[in-house]
C-alpha cells in the first residue's frame, strides 16, 4: 500500500511537471521571455558594458590662477590615463559652451587665489564639473583629479617641511609615516562592468523566471483555469505535488540558464572567474530553488497577463540597487534593508560575487546561503497556503456565490442592476 502511494505520488508530480513544460512550450510569450531574456540579455548587457573603463576623457581647464602650482597640476592631469586636457579656456562661459557642444566631458577650474593661498601655507581649493550623462565620464574625471590631488598634497607637504629645515629622511617619515602599496586584486582597472555584470547575471535569473511564471499564471486565470485545480485531473490530490511538480519544470529550465550565465557568458567576455565550479554550482542549486518558490508565491497574486510588464519596468532597477552592488547595504535605511530581504537576488548576487569575483568558497557565502534557505522555506509555505486557499475557493465556488447572493439580498443590494450600471448599460 505504501509503495503504491509513493509510486502514485511521484507519478503525479512528474505528470504535473510534464504538463507545466507543455504549457510553457505552447505559450509564445513565455518562450520569448525565457529564450530572449534568459539567453540574449546576458550577452546584450556584456556587449553594452564591454568597455568598462574610459581613458583620456577630454576636459577643459579654466586657469584663473595662472601660477606655477596650477601649471604643474594641469600637466599632471594631462599625464593621467583617465584624463586629457583638450582645451584651456579663458573663462567658465567658454568651458561651459564646450561641454554643451559635447567637445569636453568635464571642467577643472582654478580660482585666482589658488597659488597665493599655497604660498601663505593656507588650504587652497579647485573646482570640478563633470558630465553626469554617463557614470564613466564622472568616474574618470573624479579619479584622475583625485590621484593628482593626492600626489600634489604630498609634494606640497615635502616642500613646506624642506623650508622648515628638515632633511629628506625626516620629511619622508612625516609625509608617509607608514609605507603602503595600493593593491586592488579583484578589479585592478576599476572596470565598471566587472561588478555590475556579476550582479545583473544573477538578477536576470530571478526576474526572467518571475515574469515567465507570472505571465503563464495570469493567462490561465484569464481563461478561468487555475493551477490549484490541476491535481484533480490526475490520480492524486496533494498540494505539495503541485508545488514540486510545477517548481521542477522551472528548476530544470533555470538551472540550465543559471549555468549558462554563471560560466559560459563570463568566459565569452573575459570576466574574471576566480571561484571553483563546484562552489558556484552548489550556490546555484540553492539560489534557483529560492527563485522558484519566490516566483510561485508572488505569481499567485497575478490575475492578468499584462500586469507582469508593469512589474518588469518597476522592479528590475530596484532589485539591482538592493543587491548592494551600486550602494553598500550597510548604508541602506532600515526600511530598504528589510525590503531587500524579500528578493532572493539580494543574497544570490552577494554570494555569487563573493565566489566568482573575489575567489571565495562556500564559507565566504555562508550567511547568504542561510538566508536563501530561510527564504525558500518561507516562500514554499506561502505558495502552499496560496494554492490550498485557491483550490478551496474553486471547489466551493458555487457555494460562495450562493452565500454572496443571499447576503446581497439581505442588505437590499441588487447585484444584477449594479453589474449593468458598471458595464454602462
Amino acid at each position: 500500500m505504501k509503495n503504491t502511494f509513493l509510486k502514485d505520488w511521484f507519478k503525479d508530480a512528474f505528470d504535473i511537471m510534464a504538463h507545466e513544460l507543455k504549457q510553457i512550450g505552447k505559450d509564445g510569450g513565455v518562450l520569448l521571455i525565457f529564450l530572449a531574456a534568459g539567453l540574449i540579455y546576458p550577452l546584450l548587457y556584456n556587449v553594452v558594458y564591454l568597455n568598462g573603463t574610459v581613458s583620456d576623457v577630454p576636459v577643459a581647464v579654466v586657469d584663473n590662477a595662472d601660477c606655477q602650482d596650477s601649471h604643474r597640476f594641469i600637466r599632471e592631469i594631462d599625464a593621467t590615463p583617465e584624463l586629457s586636457v583638450a582645451a584651456k579656456c579663458v573663462n567658465m562661459e567658454e568651458a561651459r559652451r564646450l561641454m554643451e557642444e559635447r567637445k569636453v566631458n568635464g571642467i577643472i577650474m582654478f580660482p585666482r587665489d589658488f597659488g597665493a593661498k599655497l604660498a601663505r601655507m593656507e588650504t587652497s581649493t579647485f573646482s570640478i564639473y563633470a558630465d553626469m550623462s554617463s557614470f564613466l565620464f564622472y568616474k574618470s574625471v573624479l579619479m584622475g583629479t583625485n590621484f593628482v590631488m593626492l600626489h600634489e598634497i604630498g609634494q606640497i607637504q615635502m616642500e613646506r617641511y624642506a623650508m622648515a629645515g628638515l632633511t629628506g629622511q625626516e620629511i619622508s617619515q612625516l609625509v608617509k609615516p607608514i609605507g603602503y602599496d595600493d593593491n586592488n586584486p579583484f578589479n585592478r582597472a576599476f572596470d565598471y562592468s566587472f561588478f555590475l555584470i556579476s550582479a545583473i547575471l544573477m538578477i536576470i535569473i530571478q526576474q526572467v523566471m518571475f515574469y515567465g511564471m507570472s505571465m503563464l499564471a495570469g493567462t490561465q486565470r484569464e481563461r478561468n483555469h487555475s493551477f490549484a485545480s490541476l491535481p484533480d485531473k490526475l490520480s492524486g490530490h496533494g498540494v505539495v505535488r503541485v508545488l514540486l511538480g510545477r517548481g521542477g519544470a522551472y528548476w530544470l529550465i533555470f538551472m540550465g540558464i543559471g549555468l549558462y550565465v554563471s560560466f559560459i557568458v563570463p568566459s565569452l567576455f573575459g570576466i574574471p572567474q576566480r571561484g571553483r565550479f563546484v562552489d558556484i554550482f552548489n550556490m546555484l542549486l540553492f539560489y534557483v530553488t529560492d527563485c522558484v518558490f519566490f516566483s510561485m508565491a508572488w505569481s499567485s497574486l497575478i490575475t492578468r497577463r499584462e500586469s507582469v510588464f508593469l512589474l518588469f519596468l518597476s522592479m528590475s532597477p530596484v532589485a539591482v540597487f538592493l543587491s548592494g552592488c551600486s550602494w553598500p547595504t550597510v548604508a541602506f535605511p532600515g526600511f530598504w534593508k528589510l525590503f531587500s530581504y524579500i528578493f532572493p537576488s539580494t543574497f544570490g548576487v552577494q554570494a555569487f560575487m563573493n565566489m566568482s569575483t573575489a575567489g571565495g568558497d562556500m564559507a565566504t557565502a555562508h550567511s547568504q546561503m542561510i538566508v536563501m534557505i530561510v527564504q525558500t522555506i518561507t516562500y514554499f509555505l506561502i505558495s502552499y497556503i496560496a494554492i490550498f486557499v485557491e483550490n478551496w475557493i474553486i471547489r466551493h465556488k458555487e457555494e460562495i456565490r450562493e452565500r454572496r447572493e443571499r447576503l446581497a439580498a439581505r442588505v437590499g443590494i441588487d447585484r444584477e442592476k449594479d453589474a449593468r450600471i458598471i458595464s454602462g448599460q
